[in-house]
């Protein structure tokens, strides 16, 4: 009888185990994207491709967005700040990544100061990420009249929220300016992205239709944290943004996690076939499954320009560094270039495909980004912005080194070993 209690009780003990390994470490489905009728798949310059990645990517783009691609921490800022002590009615901040500083002084001493002077500032911070700053830098915004609420705080009772993070960087100044890219706040960014400890990011400024993406977004994150869902034409000014002719065909992308295909899944498996001529991808933590292996490798033997930059020995998560390398000999063989930056850390998630499909955002090239974070990214398709985000990839290289086939066969059998370790915990990284 003993026995059997310890059956009774160990059996669903293990099994709940069981289920919540393999939910920590889930991937993604997608191995192949095909032609229903045979056909050949959307080209990115093909006027079906826009409704494919619209309903892959469950976005609606409209014209009428004003595009300015921001690619170091002093331009991104110098901007930033400036449109944040314009402000004249409100200011929404979801932000992931917040380290004490004189970034984070100045961000407390600018909202502050728009709060007192009767500007609705709401900030949204991610519990993890904003981990380092003490209650005291909240406390001192409360008490200037921001409204500061945390996502998803770590509690006993809700440890399954605690694994899916909010990646997201959400900035809206009175509901018509807004920003998204891989900044944070932090003293790292700033600079000019070309020296050691200035990191090198890209971030995206802009206006129109999408700028209303971008509020969504932020109400998504503020109901779950506070249980208001925000709305009305002061949160949503629709006929300021929506109606203008020209401008860049735009959207923001917000993926959020999943337990089966993830909108960032299928928007990158769209993005990666609808290449015909370049496809450049620069990303802070690049780490592809088997499957996207395959497809960035299909397309450089179909004889697409497959360019991938990432990080280099300035990287600051080692073991997502080597995790990465572990699949590079698969992509040099079939014909992918890829480089390595060199001056400081490249934190930027950028996509550009034949200079006329654009992403910028928060989105990484592994499988957190894909199964398990929200992230938000800019998606464009317009020659003016893709033209700019390819012109900026190829500056980058001159700031990179190229890694050849033999080269890489040739690295110590050290940093195999590393490699094959770090590729074995490869999903949870």
């Amino acid at each position: 009888m003993e026995y059997v209690l310890i059956g009774i009780i160990a059996f669903p003990v293990l099994l709940l185990a069981l289920v919540g390994f393999r939910y920590l470490t889930r991937g993604t489905p997608v191995r192949r994207v095909r032609s229903l009728g045979g056909e050949a798949l959307p080209a990115a310059r093909d006027e079906g491709f826009r409704y494919a990645a619209e309903l892959h990517s469950r976005v609606k783009m409209f014209e009428g967005n004003q595009v300015e691609i921001l690619t170091a921490g002093d331009d991104i800022y110098h901007c930033l700040f400036s449109d944040l002590e314009a402000a004249r009615q409100s200011i929404t901040l979801q932000m992931y990544y917040c380290q004490p500083g004189r970034m984070a002084d100045r961000f407390q001493q600018v909202l502050s100061e728009r709060a007192r002077a009767g500007v609705k500032v709401l900030f949204l911070h991610d519990a993890f990420g904003s981990i380092d700053l003490p209650k005291e830098y909240f406390d001192t915004l409360k008490a200037a009249g921001v409204h500061v609420a945390v996502f998803r705080p770590v509690q006993w009772y809700a440890l399954e929220k605690a694994y899916n993070r909010s990646h997201i960087r959400v900035v809206v100044v009175d509901g018509e300016t807004g920003y998204t890219g891989g900044f944070g706040i932090a003293d790292k960014w700033y600079g000019d992205g070309r020296h050691e400890d200035q990191w090198r990011d890209t971030a995206v400024r802009f206006s129109g239709p999408a700028v209303l993406d971008h509020q969504a977004t932020f109400a998504a994150g503020w109901a779950e944290a506070t249980g208001d869902l925000l709305t009305g034409p002061a949160f949503f000014p629709v006929d300021k943004l929506v109606g203008a002719s020209g401008g860049a065909l735009a959207a923001i992308l917000h993926s959020a996690p999943s337990l089966g295909s993830s909108v960032a899944e299928r928007f990158l498996a769209i993005t990666i076939s609808a290449a015909r001529e370049t496809l450049y991808i620069t990303n802070a933590y690049f780490v592809p499954d088997d499957d996207f292996v395959r497809l960035l490798s299909d397309a450089a033997r179909r004889g697409v320009d497959v360019r991938v930059l990432n990080a280099g020995k300035h990287n600051d998560v080692k073991s997502t560094w080597y995790a990465g390398r572990h699949e590079f000999e698969a992509l040099l063989a079939a014909g992918v270039r890829l480089y390595e930056y060199q001056p400081t850390m490249v934190h930027a998630k950028t996509i550009v495909v034949d200079r006329v499909w654009a992403s910028v955002g928060t989105m990484n090239f592994d499988n957190r980004s894909l199964a398990f974070n929200d992230e938000t990214n800019l998606v464009a398709l317009n020659e003016d912005v893709g033209g700019r985000l390819h012109d900026v990839f190829l500056e980058d290289l001159d700031y990179a080194h190229e890694i050849s086939l033999d080269e890489f066969r040739r690295r110590p059998l050290k940093d195999k070993a590393l490699e094959l370790g770090a590729h074995a915990i490869s999903r949870i990284l």
